[in-house]
């Protein structure tokens, strides 16, 4: 009896969800959210994305997930687009822009749930004109030893990009939102790599700015398997950040266009 009960709690938590999260013929704000099994917090989730706007539409990116995830999104009035294989949640995002009908794309995760307000500060900043609202977290930056790579590679793009003002600030971290212009700017296929997407945006004169802090290190599920105490996806996210550097280097010369404030390299010669 009990086990009833549950289920038509949640059969009803469900449906009620359903009415919220429907797309609008015309969506003002397309909430892009790539998903890999995420039935626990796929709910709430798709909840808050419904509530960013009074007209949004809510794209799931369903990559390699068995779990139920792409039914109950569906069930909720969600757009699915699935894929059987993962492709990680960055190609996700690419995936679900070209999708987008939105005049504002704004890009989640499916397994933390974030406050509808913190996402829709993010929207209302594009709507107000910036074409790249991001996330001000920075990651843990108190310590003195043991820097984590990733905090050290977005301090490091941001600079050479110069935009320290930015410090930690990047398109690696959700949530964030482009503006439909910023999205042609930067093009679909750079988002699949959001640190070239970023460096993309400032070289391009757009409006990058730090919006709001969304404290997602605490949210962030511990789902991520350690190999002699190192973060497996280290490499690869600091490596993403090596190929903006890269980027940097090869359109606008070693320096990345800033200037050799006069230094006489001759006279080491």
């Amino acid at each position: 009896m009990p086990k009833l009960r549950n289920d038509r709690k949640r059969r009803a938590s469900i449906e009620g969800a359903h009415r919220s999260v429907r797309s609008p013929e015309e969506p003002v704000v397309s909430v892009i959210i790539p998903v890999f099994n995420e039935r626990k917090t796929i709910v709430p989730v798709l909840r808050n994305a419904a509530r960013v706007h009074p007209q949004t539409e809510v794209i799931v990116v369903a990559n390699g997930t068995t779990d139920g995830t792409c039914r109950i999104a569906e069930r909720m009035g969600a757009r699915v687009i699935r894929y059987p294989e993962r492709l990680g949640h960055d190609v996700g995002r690419s995936i679900g822009a070209r999708y987008a009908r939105g005049a504002v794309l704004l890009f989640t995760d499916g397994d933390i749930v974030v406050p509808a307000s913190d996402m829709r500060a993010l929207a209302d900043a594009v709507g107000r004109g910036v074409d790249v609202a991001l996330n001000s977290y920075s990651g843990p930056t108190r310590q003195r030893e043991n820097v984590h790579g990733v905090v050290l590679a977005k301090h490091a793009l941001n600079a050479a990009l110069s935009r320290p003002d930015l410090r930690g600030a990047s398109l690696t971290t959700i949530p964030h939102a482009i503006s439909r212009s910023a999205l042609s700017a930067i093009g679909v296929e750079s988002l699949a790599v959001p640190p070239m997407a970023q460096a993309i945006a400032v070289r391009k004169g757009l409006r990058v700015e730090a919006v709001r802090l969304i404290d997602v290190g605490r949210k962030n599920p511990l789902r991520r398997r350690r190999s002699q105490g190192k973060d497996p996806l280290e490499s690869l996210i600091v490596g993403d950040h090596y190929e903006a550097l890269h980027w940097l280097a090869a359109s606008e010369g070693e320096r990345g266009g800033l200037p050799d404030l006069g230094r006489m390299r001759e006279t080491v010669r």
